[in-house]
């Protein structure tokens, strides 16, 4: 293999030049492992997030739809899922997961939780694939938070207790579950891949090695 020498004198090979391209689509087992054990911890949080549900919605159930600004915290494992393996699927396939195990455990929603978790996955999913799985910025993050959002207000406004209410609180549902699903969804999940990369968790991931480039 040829070599070339930069300014600085070290020498470079053309497979070192190559290391700022996208990672392969094709999963690993790392992947799959990895995606597992986010899965499975999110579902866990998922599952303690429904037992908040109740009191929390309780005291915004004055408001005009502001219930929906809890929705975020079902809508992080596919942004952080998809941001962490950097390839299709990764996103929908970590959401459904954490929602299977979410349901597991036993909560209010039963089986609901399932189809829930496919849409909303499939929203997160979604964004990624609009930018060709190249780019997972934070704006990026933010908007597939966003559309998670917008899928779990649609989903809550049209088929559960929401589905009877005014069309102007189902507007502000919709909307409050956008936001909560920017910033929990999105912004943590975002905020939580660098932690996680500043440790050296993530090494083995292109997530890992581009947020330690840029530090």
């Amino acid at each position: 293999m040829s070599t070339s020498v930069d300014h600085s004198g070290t020498s470079t090979s053309p497979r070192s030049r190559t290391s700022d391209r996208p990672a392969p689509r094709r999963w690993r087992v790392v992947d799959i492992v990895v995606a597992s054990v986010l899965g499975v911890a999110s579902g866990v949080i998922f599952w303690l997030w429904d037992g908040a549900w109740t009191p929390l919605s309780g005291l915004l159930s004055f408001t005009p739809g502001f219930e929906g600004l809890l929705t975020g915290g079902w809508l992080f494992a596919g942004v952080l899922g998809g941001l962490v393996i950097r390839k299709p699927g990764a996103a929908l396939y970590t959401e459904i997961l954490a929602a299977v195990v979410e349901m597991l455990a036993g909560n209010q929603f039963g089986f609901s939780s399932l189809p829930w978790g496919i849409l909303e996955g499939l929203g997160a999913e979604i964004v990624f694939a609009i930018f060709l799985y190249r780019r997972f910025n934070l704006g990026v993050a933010l908007l597939a938070g966003a559309v998670a959002g917008l899928a779990a207000g649609l989903l809550d406004t049209s088929f559960s207790g929401q589905a009877g209410y005014a069309v102007e609180f189902k507007l502000v549902y919709i909307v409050s579950a956008i936001v909560s699903g920017a910033v929990i969804g999105g912004l943590l999940s975002w905020l939580a891949v660098r932690g996680l990369a500043g440790t050296g968790a993530l090494s083995r991931f292109a997530s890992g090695r581009a947020t330690q480039n840029r530090v």
